[in-house]
C-alpha cells in the first residue's frame, strides 16, 4: 500500500521524523511487513548526506590551503573567526524566518562560509602585506589603515551580493522557491552580521592575536 501527502505549515524532516516516531508508539507491525518513506523525503536526506560529506571534504582541504599560505595558527584562527560571525547572522535570520533548517538553507551556509572567509582572507592578508612588504611596524595605525583600505572592497563584495539575492529572498515562499528563497535568506542574514564584524571586530582581534610580517 502506497500513501501519499503534501506537506504545508511544517517542514518536511520534522513531519517525517514526528511521522516515524508515531508510527513506532501506535503501529505494530507484522514480521513481514516494513514501512519505507520515499519520495521527496528520501532524496533529500540523500542530498543533505552528500553536502555534509562533500563540504566536510572541502573544509579540510581549505584550512590546509590556508595554514600553507600564512604560514601560523594564529592567522589561519582570525580568518576562521568570520565564519562564525557569518554564522551567527544566518542562524538569526533562519530563526526570523520560521527557523526550518531546509536542503536550502544547508545550501546557503555552505555558500556564505565561502564568501566571508573571501573577506576575512582579504583583511588578514593586506595586513601581512603591510608589515612584510611595505616595513610597517603592527599597531593601531597599520591595523586602521589595513581595514580602511580593505572597506570599499568587502561592502562591494557584499552590497553586490545581497542586491543579487534579494529578489529570492523576498519571495521565499513563492512555489518553485523551495531551495533559492532559504538559501537567499541565509546568505543575506549572514552576510550582514559578517560584513559589520568583519570591519569592526576582526582588526581588533589580528591587533592582539595577529602574527604578521618577517618575524612570524
Amino acid at each position: 500500500m502506497v500513501s501519499k501527502c503534501n506537506v504545508q505549515g511544517s517542514d518536511l524532516t520534522s513531519l517525517v521524523a514526528a511521522a516515524e516516531r508515531a508510527i513506532r508508539q501506535q503501529v505494530t507491525l507484522a514480521s513481514s511487513t516494513y514501512i519505507e518513506f520515499s519520495g521527496a523525503a528520501e532524496a533529500r536526506a540523500q542530498s543533505e548526506h552528500e553536502i555534509l560529506v562533500n563540504s566536510l571534504i572541502a573544509a579540510v582541504v581549505i584550512v590546509c590551503l590556508l595554514f600553507i599560505a600564512f604560514g601560523n595558527v594564529r592567522n589561519l584562527m582570525l580568518v576562521l573567526v568570520n565564519v562564525s560571525f557569518a554564522f551567527v547572522g544566518g542562524v538569526l535570520a533562519a530563526l526570523v524566518t520560521g527557523g526550518w533548517l531546509s536542503l536550502g538553507s544547508m545550501v546557503g551556509f555552505v555558500t556564505l562560509f565561502g564568501v566571508t572567509m573571501r573577506n576575512s582572507i582579504m583583511m588578514i592578508s593586506h595586513f601581512d602585506h603591510l608589515v612584510s612588504v611595505e616595513r610597517m611596524t603592527w599597531g593601531p595605525a597599520t591595523a586602521l589603515r589595513g581595514a580602511s583600505e580593505r572597506l570599499v572592497p568587502i561592502l562591494m563584495t557584499a552590497i553586490v551580493t545581497a542586491l543579487g539575492l534579494l529578489p529570492l529572498a523576498l519571495g521565499s515562499g513563492a512555489p518553485g522557491r523551495e531551495i533559492e528563497g532559504p538559501m537567499a535568506v541565509i546568505i543575506l542574514g549572514g552576510l550582514f552580521t559578517s560584513t559589520m564584524l568583519n570591519l569592526l571586530v576582526l582588526p581588533t582581534l589580528a591587533l592582539r592575536y595577529g602574527n604578521f610580517g618577517p618575524a612570524r
